[in-house]
């Protein structure tokens, strides 16, 4: 479009303010930076309006504590959905490197709890290392969609978990892992919290100060140009798959910390609320934009709005009829401001 005296002139000779025009574009831009974080204000508000109870510590404690298990895996995702792909095996990886933790640490506990637990936590890391390696390898190399492989994988490590489980929970773990899961660091956060915050930030400072961060945003953008430009997107997509299966591991170790259980439904649907808070939180399905911040405060309407409804005593299935309604919107936001773009 040619700018003719202020005025922005289609081809079809149909003319168009360009102040409004730019006006628009602003408010879209303040409309997707923020709405989010107004949305959490407002459930906040109204929670605490029905019950004041919920704006009390304990609930902030708990509702911390069950946010980082959506929290962990919508990081991952987070890196993924940035370079326009899925990972639907998160949840059920999740799941598989808890009960391997679960199994290891049941076996090693007569040398010793402490050497049970390092080599529990090992293979429960090394677990979710291999399938997020595995996803990134068959994406890169067979050049398969994204969305079948990990829909595969999925099957693969709920199908594991199982067989390893025999179908029924992983008991007799050592007693010091009860008191690890539940601890309290500064008498705020929870031990899951706490290593949460320190992933989120650590998480946060990769995407946005490192070279990494940046091809991973490129390659969202237009993996084909970062190709020309001369990155490696194939070895960068298989570290993208390989940090999301590594952190759906340590979510899982970290849920085996809090119970003290290995259960084979651990991580069931998981993969469903933390790529909502990843939609919710400003990523754009299309790859190239997204945002940690985002990312925590998708986390945390979900996760409020979840515990919410559970103490006006909500029935558990307009809990996700509340999500869905918000993912829908959320998405509908990011794809109106990439037709505007």
């Amino acid at each position: 479009m040619d700018n003719i005296d202020g005025r922005l002139q289609t081809e079809d000779s149909q003319t168009v303010p360009a102040a409004p025009r730019a006006k628009s574009r602003a408010w879209l831009k303040k409309l997707g930076d923020f709405w989010t974080l107004g949305i959490l204000v407002i459930i906040l508000a109204v929670f605490g309006i029905l019950q004041p109870s919920f704006l009390s510590v304990s609930n902030w404690f708990n509702t911390t504590t069950y946010m980082t298990e959506t929290l962990l895996l919508a990081i991952g995702e987070t890196y993924v959905i940035i370079t326009a792909g899925i990972d639907l095996s998160v949840g059920a990886v999740e799941g598989l490197a808890g009960i391997v933790a679960a199994l290891v640490m049941v076996a090693l506990e007569p040398h010793g709890a402490t050497f049970a637990m390092i080599g529990g936590t090992l293979a429960g890391m090394l677990t979710g290392v291999l399938f997020g390696l595995l996803n990134g390898l068959v994406i890169t190399a067979m050049k398969v969609t994204p969305f079948i492989v990990t829909l595969g994988t999925m099957g693969i490590a709920t199908g594991l978990t199982f067989i390893l489980s025999g179908g029924t929970d992983v008991v007799n773990l050592p007693n010091q892992l009860s008191n690890i899961g539940n601890a309290t660091v500064l008498g705020v956060f929870s031990f899951p919290t706490f290593v949460t915050v320190l992933c989120l930030i650590a998480a946060g400072i990769m995407l946005y100060q490192t070279r990494f961060g940046r091809y991973v945003y490129a390659i969202g953008s237009n993996a084909e140009a970062a190709r020309r430009a001369g990155i490696p997107v194939n070895r960068n997509l298989i570290k993208v798959y390989t940090l999301s299966g590594a952190i759906a591991a340590l979510s899982g170790i970290l849920l085996l910390t809090r119970f003290a259980t290995g259960s084979p439904l651990t991580g069931t649907n998981d993969e469903l609320n933390a790529i909502a808070a990843v939609v919710i939180g400003g990523t754009s399905l299309f790859g190239g934009r997204g945002t940690i911040v985002g990312t925590l405060i998708g986390a945390a309407i979900i996760s409020v709005l979840i515990t919410g409804l559970v103490i006006l005593s909500v029935q558990p299935y307009w809990q996700t009829v509340a999500i869905g309604v918000i993912i829908i919107i959320a998405v509908w936001i990011d794809q109106f401001r990439h037709r505007m773009a």
